[in-house]
């Protein structure tokens, strides 16, 4: 007589999806901070996941961001140069950075140039945005340099930040029209409504790390449905 084996037991299988891993912000400012504002809007609104905003730092104590982000209940610092070099006050911000845990620094109008020591602290990991379309006009005053030069499309642009002016690799750009009656406040208006719509744009694409350098272009990785 034969007897049927036995069977199994069936083993279980478990999948276990990964919880995305949340990158934390850290905010430099000099001024009001709408920049700062609309990221942690986009953050709450969902409109950019897996992001949070670790700290925020001015090197102003009278700026009005930093005064906001304080009343939101961010953490906050401020570092002010006191006549040191700059090199001394980035060590100080870049220590805060590091305590804090910060993956990505984003500067959101802060109105000092950062050290070549403050950039290689976190390369690749600095983001900026600039109310033009660079190359075009980089520095300040950008609105003023467009209505100069007579250009009819203006716009922002946010980049990786390298150790000269305005002139890391791209990550997004939008343009605005310039019109003929514009001057510099009502361009400058139309910019920075598209400037709070392309920083958390960009920083959700650099966060994902779905993309690659081609030499100076950022490039996007393509999907396995693309």
């Amino acid at each position: 007589m034969q007897f049927a084996e036995p069977t199994k037991p069936r083993q279980e299988i478990r999948v276990i999806s990964a919880t995305p891993r949340v990158h934390r912000l850290g905010i430099l400012l000099s001024g009001r901070g709408s920049n700062f504002l609309a990221i942690a809007a986009a953050i709450a609104q969902g409109r950019l996941a897996n992001a949070t905003i670790a700290v925020v730092i001015s090197n102003r104590r009278d700026a009005p961001g930093i005064a906001a982000a304080r009343s939101a209940g961010f953490a906050t610092e401020v570092i002010e140069p006191q006549g040191r070099k700059r090199a001394e006050q980035d060590a100080e911000i870049v220590a805060s950075l590091r305590a804090h845990q910060v993956d990505l620094v984003c500067l959101a109008g802060y109105m000092r140039l950062l050290s070549a020591e403050f950039v290689r602290a976190f390369p690749q990991r600095i983001l900026n945005i600039h109310p033009s379309l660079l190359p075009a006009f980089p520095g300040l005053e950008a609105q003023r340099q467009a209505l100069e030069y007579g250009v009819t499309v203006s716009g922002c642009t946010v980049h990786f930040v390298d150790e000269e002016l305005d002139h890391g690799v791209i990550v997004l750009q939008k343009t605005v029209p310039v019109l003929a009656d514009d001057d510099e406040h009502t361009l400058a208006a139309r910019i920075i409504v598209q400037e709070h719509v392309a920083y958390a744009e960009a920083i959700d694409r650099v966060i994902s790390g779905k993309y690659r350098f081609a030499g100076r272009r950022y490039v996007a990785a393509q999907t396995e449905t693309e």
